[in-house]
């Protein structure tokens, strides 16, 4: 048994805005060069993405996302800058919570029991 860590960002009115999903989701528009795509690959709707997406950016006062023009398919999205370095900065904080939740409970559960 391994424990769960599961790490959400919270705004100042306590409103999570951040976590798995809406990094999966960032993780997908990289992928897939849209967000259309990402959702359709998620098995979710394109509504749905564009709401969690709105969401963060809100929180964020600044965009994740931004329109690609032209392109293979027309256009699309990806990341910005600002979009790129969050992510990665909420990947690092991620690992490292898991790493020092798991060294926690190493040290509680010394026998693996």
């Amino acid at each position: 048994m391994k424990p769960v860590t599961r790490v959400y960002l919270y705004d100042e009115e306590q409103n999570r805005f951040f976590g798995e999903g809406p990094c999966r989701l960032l993780n997908a528009i990289e992928a897939t060069g849209s967000l259309r795509a990402a959702a359709a690959s998620m098995g979710m709707a394109y509504s749905k993405a564009l709401s969690i997406l709105k969401r963060a950016e809100d929180a964020l006062s600044f965009p994740l996302t931004e329109k690609n023009i032209g392109g293979r398919g027309g256009g699309g999205s990806r990341l910005t800058a600002q979009g790129k370095e969050f992510l990665a900065q909420y990947e690092a904080y991620r690992n490292a919570c898991y790493q020092e939740n798991l060294r926690i409970y190493h040290e509680i559960f010394r026998d693996g029991s």
